[in-house]
């Protein structure tokens, strides 16, 4: 069956996207994302570091998946705006992933500089994937300033609490124009399956494979799940109900 993830025009063969930090060393990280069979991976890009890590890391995936910049650590739509563009000008890339940090301690974002960034990097010829609130009305607000999808938390950044509130992430997606992908809290593989199940398009997960016991073999096994949620998905779950209903026929019972 093929059923590719398409955002802003670019087909993607997976709909797992795949964090690059916090692994116990470089090669696990490239063994992980190789098992996750992943299309595209983020990092974060630091003005002091665009000629450093990061570019050995595009060195290493280059060519093999498609690399997502964002502005961790950004708590004003300026500092944003400047990360993004020396990563376009370092990377010669106009995807980003947009960050907009709010409160350091609860990671959780600031959504009236959010939607301003987006607005203005999207006016600069950017792809923006902002990571966002789990709220209708700010994933509404932020596809119409023009972002290519959004990115809701599911909980808070590295929790691992799984998706706090399914209802509230049943309704982004049905009711958003652009794909979404859920960012944040997912802590084990049935997650990533609700998330799909839920309506996600794809999720992005860092820290639930590379703080793992084993972080390839969760990769792997996140990497199931995403298909599992999404054949789930386009499947159709039964209707749930508040009695038993047999699935074999009553009749022609013994003693019937």
């Amino acid at each position: 069956m093929s059923d590719p993830l398409i955002i802003s025009g670019h087909e993607f063969s997976s709909r797992l996207f795949l964090g690059t930090a916090g692994y116990p060393n470089r090669k696990v990280m490239l063994d992980a994302v190789a098992a996750s069979g992943t299309a595209m991976v983020t990092a974060s890009i630091r003005r002091i570091s665009l000629a450093g890590d990061d570019e050995s890391l595009i060195d290493l995936l280059g060519g093999k998946v498609k690399f997502l910049p964002n502005t961790a650590g950004c708590q004003t739509a300026k500092d944003a705006v400047l990360t993004a563009e020396l990563a376009r000008e370092a990377l010669d890339t106009n995807w980003i992933k947009l960050e907009v940090i709010g409160d350091r301690e609860l990671l959780y974002p600031d959504v009236e500089e959010l939607v301003r960034a987006t607005a203005e990097l999207v006016r600069k010829g950017f792809v923006v994937l902002p990571y966002c609130t789990e709220d209708p009305v700010t994933c509404r607000k932020l596809a119409d300033a023009g972002a290519a999808a959004v990115m809701p938390l599911g909980s808070p950044i590295g929790s691992g609490l799984g998706i706090s509130n399914p209802h509230l992430i049943e309704l982004v997606c049905a009711r958003s124009p652009v794909p979404v992908v859920l960012d944040a809290g997912i802590g084990t593989a049935s997650d990533a399956t609700l998330a799909l199940e839920l309506g996600c398009a794809a999720v992005l997960i860092n820290t639930a494979v590379s703080k793992a016991q084993n972080p390839v073999l969760m990769a792997k096994s996140m990497r199931a799940a995403v298909e599992a949620g999404r054949l789930s998905r386009l499947g159709g779950r039964i209707a749930k109900k508040t009695h038993a209903e047999a699935s074999s026929p009553q009749f022609g019972l013994v003693g019937t």
